[in-house]
């Protein structure tokens, strides 16, 4: 089957259970065309696009501000918001103090002597950066000067992973105790591996809540931009994730074919894989979406 044939998607890490359960259903209804998934950061596959020019047909971002910031105007000229999450910490029953951590306590808990935790790398990965976001917002919340620094300290570059799919394999192993995650990825994960368990933080910390924004946007992280020696803040603010097509795509047409799909019966599997759903996707630059697309929105 050559390329002609094929749908090159680049998503988020966090999406990688659906967008495989998407995927099925969606080769089953068109045998003709191959869909071929790439998961990763959000900024990093991102940039593969702007910076390497990766044919790529559809670009998922944890973080519709990827899409925002670093494709438009010159790599995609649209942005459909679909689905939000929240921060959480994943952990084990064999995480040192499994049994004590709870939502009030957790940042001692994670303080302790021989307590290991990590996080994706903020460059790479908005689940990274939110981490951080986090951490900072847990200063002011809990009223605990200098617990960001802490936090940070504590956190040794190895216990950082260019993915987050990488944690949860460290988690298992056992060589890190609790790891911060997206809800819907942790919700995934503990119904394949019953000895993981999750640890939902408060709204005003968790990135969830669009009633916090305003608090959220006290945090902030300086990030590489999208261009060599470039740098870009970004503000805490509620997650949600979005899709674009971009331009470098070679078969825009299947493109198309896979997102009408995913606008219908997609979002039925994203809400089933405990993805939650935005109740009406809402389009920037809904003008630029392909006239099919816009119907069905």
């Amino acid at each position: 089957m050559g390329s002609e044939c094929e749908v090159v998607i680049y998503h988020a890490g966090s999406l990688s259970v659906p967008f495989e359960a998407i995927k099925a259903g969606f080769e089953q209804l068109h045998p003709d065309i191959r869909v071929k998934l790439v998961s990763g950061g959000s900024t990093k596959i991102a940039r593969m696009i702007t910076e390497v020019g990766d044919a790529v047909d559809i670009l998922a971002s944890a973080d519709y501000k990827v899409i925002d910031k670093l494709l438009i105007p010159d790599h995609a000229n649209w942005n459909a918001l679909f689905a939000y999450n929240s921060m959480v910490i994943i952990y084990s029953d064999r995480s040192r103090y499994a049994d004590q951590i709870s939502s009030s306590n957790w940042y001692e808990i994670l303080l302790r002597p021989g307590v290991n935790y990590g996080h994706s790398a903020p460059d790479l990965d908005p689940c990274g950066y939110r981490t951080v976001l986090l951490w900072q917002l847990a200063e002011k919340h809990y009223q605990q000067p200098g617990l960001f620094m802490e936090l940070t300290k504590a956190c040794p570059q190895t216990n950082i992973t260019p993915k987050t799919d990488q944690l949860i394999t460290l988690l298992e192993e056992g060589k890190l105790d609790y790891i911060f995650e997206y809800e819907s990825v942790a919700r995934q994960n503990v119904a394949r591996n019953p000895s993981l368990r999750y640890l939902k933080l408060p709204a005003e910390i968790n990135l969830s809540a669009i009633r916090h924004a305003g608090f959220y946007r006290t945090a902030s992280i300086n990030l590489a931009g999208a261009n060599l020696g470039e740098t870009l803040t970004v503000y805490g603010e509620p997650i949600v994730y979005s899709l674009t097509m971009p331009k470098t795509g070679h078969n825009p047409r299947m493109a198309i074919e896979f997102l009408k799909y995913f606008f219908t019966e997609g979002k039925n599997v994203l809400a089933a894989q405990g993805q939650p759903i935005m109740e009406k996707v809402e389009v920037k630059g809904m003008h630029n979406m392909p006239a099919e697309l816009r119907a069905l929105i």
